[in-house]
């Protein structure tokens, strides 16, 4: 039941945006599959270019590892965020279909319209949008008020710098490690040697 709704909207986003079609069509009889930890989602390339749900069994050409809370930060628009992704499989695809994915966009006002109609469908799609942004708006102060508290105050989290400072002194304790090793061996060597000489 679930997979023929979600095959229908996917075809309907792709009605929606036409521009789509001609950049999937190369990619028509694979698969992708994304993985978000405590769900997967297995997207087939149609023919035409238009998308839908996959069997559970399909074999996935590329596979699009996102963990759920990278998913938050990619809604937010997130640039940063895409360079946690990973990819298997066909990276070539993968990339090509996420690129048409987010720039798809669903027109809700357009479906609203033939249900509440236009004047209505216009101030709800209006409201949901400012909804949107403020949630969007709070969900980042949140987050970086979180990670202040998390850096300053608690220190859970720590800072670049101070990293960058730890790992500076490791690669300086390993060299001074090194050079105590081999001035062992040779202090080890000259002993051994004097004492075949006597």
């Amino acid at each position: 039941m679930f997979k023929p709704l979600v095959t229908r909207f996917l075809q309907h986003i792709t009605n929606q945006n036409q521009w789509a079609r001609p950049h999937l069509v190369p990619f028509a009889g694979k698969t992708i599959q994304f993985d978000f930890s405590v769900i997967q989602a297995h997207v087939q390339i149609l023919e035409d270019g238009s998308l839908c749900i996959a069997g559970e069994t399909a074999e996935a050409d590329a596979i699009v590892h996102i963990q759920p809370s990278l998913a938050i930060r990619l809604l937010t628009k997130d640039e940063a965020a895409k360079t946690y992704i990973k990819i298997d499989g066909d990276t070539h695809f993968a990339t090509e279909v996420s690129k048409v994915l987010q720039l798809m966009r669903w027109d809700i006002e357009e479906d609203l319209s033939t249900v509440v109609g236009d004047v209505a469908a216009y101030k709800m799609s209006e409201l949901t949008k400012k909804s949107l942004a403020e949630l969007k708006k709070q969900s980042i102060n949140a987050a970086e008020m979180l990670s202040e508290y998390w850096l300053e105050e608690k220190r859970i989290l720590a800072k670049k710098r101070h990293i960058n400072q730890f790992n500076q002194e490791v690669d300086t304790l390993r060299d001074d490690v090194d050079r105590l090793e081999k001035r062992l061996e040779k202090l080890i060597r000259q002993k051994d040697t004097s004492i075949e000489e006597s």
